[in-house]
């Protein structure tokens, strides 16, 4: 499955370590199949704030992203870049192919039912579950206590 490495860097000033950060980060991604998906291209804000730059790369499998990260090539050429740009980088899986978020969205579903039948508690013959006294809409007199 297709890992990413992700980075939103902030803004930073031209430095001589970055351009050479730049030309060499080619040559570390190559042992790894890794690939730029983005570069610091142009994107637009629909939510929130997104100062700065997306770089995204992608590799064969999450395996290949963690060896290339911890790689001497990458770790030699890093301090080029994190001297100069702040930023926050994940490594993270893609979706298998024919992902549907409507099987993750019924798997979530079940789980807030699953919970919610936990807080409340099995109603017992008072209408009360447990040691909860607000067992679906029922609430006691006095909060805390049964009548």
């Amino acid at each position: 499955m297709t890992a990413y490495a992700i980075a939103h860097l902030r803004p930073a000033a031209p430095h001589p370590d970055i351009a050479e950060y730049m030309e060499r980060i080619p040559a570390t991604l190559e042992p790894f199949g890794g690939r730029f998906l983005v570069h610091a291209t142009r994107h637009e804000v629909k939510e929130g704030a997104w100062p700065g730059h997306v770089v995204m790369i992608a590799f064969s499998g999450i395996t290949e992203a963690r060896d290339w990260w911890d790689s001497p090539a990458y770790r030699e050429i890093a301090p080029l870049r994190s001297r100069h740009i702040e930023g926050d980088i994940i490594l993270i899986d893609g979706v298998p192919d024919g992902y549907d978020p409507g099987v993750t969205a019924a798997a979530l579903r079940k789980e807030l039912d699953a919970a919610a039948d936990r807080a409340l508690g099995s109603p017992d013959s008072s209408g009360y579950g447990g040691d909860i006294p607000f067992v679906r809409g029922a609430a006691p007199e006095y909060p805390g206590e049964r009548p």
